[in-house]
């Protein structure tokens, strides 16, 4: 077999253009695959698509947490796109993406965490109103931002989620 430019083509012997089984038939590389007719969901539903970005976010406060703990900073780029006013060109540029921390050291010397979807804080509990997590430790932080990701996932947060989120629409009057 001569490849263009009338070379010799270097794969033209090669043992592995053409698998055989054991029969010494030619096999193709797709019957040996399982095969099946399926779609992928082009969207996902709200939310699903709510708790994934809670999760994200708490992901965030876990890693500031811990880079704080061992005494540097977290400091995440993004790539923040502008125009150049002198050249009217589209420029991208890597930025420090700014954090705000959930947490804080109350009067008392406590730590206060609350969870925000946005820049609203969630209402943890119903009844009483509460809307911040009290610890005593940067480690019970640490642990708490882990098992609140884990209750996101399994959805108990998803009525005040709802709440904020739909408060948050209507501001907007749609």
């Amino acid at each position: 077999m001569v490849a263009k430019r009338g070379r010799p083509n270097a794969y033209s012997d090669n043992k592995f253009n053409e698998p055989i089984n054991k029969q010494g038939e030619k096999m193709s590389a797709l019957n040996s695959l399982k095969l099946v007719t399926s779609r992928k969901h082009q969207t996902v539903a709200p939310i699903v698509h709510r708790r994934n970005k809670l999760c994200a976010k708490l992901d965030e406060q876990l890693l500031l947490c811990e880079a704080q703990k061992a005494g540097n900073t977290y400091a995440p780029k993004r790539l923040k796109t502008f125009v150049n006013k002198q050249t009217g060109e589209r420029m991208t540029a890597e930025v420090t993406k700014r954090i705000k921390e959930w947490f804080w050291v109350s009067d008392t010397g406590k730590i206060n965490l609350a969870v925000k979807y946005g820049a609203k804080t969630l209402t943890l509990n119903k009844k009483t109103k509460a809307n911040a997590i009290e610890l005593s430790t940067g480690d019970e932080l640490i642990n708490t931002l882990k098992s609140l990701k884990v209750a996101v996932l399994n959805g108990e947060l998803d009525e005040a989620i709802s709440e904020v989120s739909e408060a948050t629409r209507m501001a907007f009057g749609k």
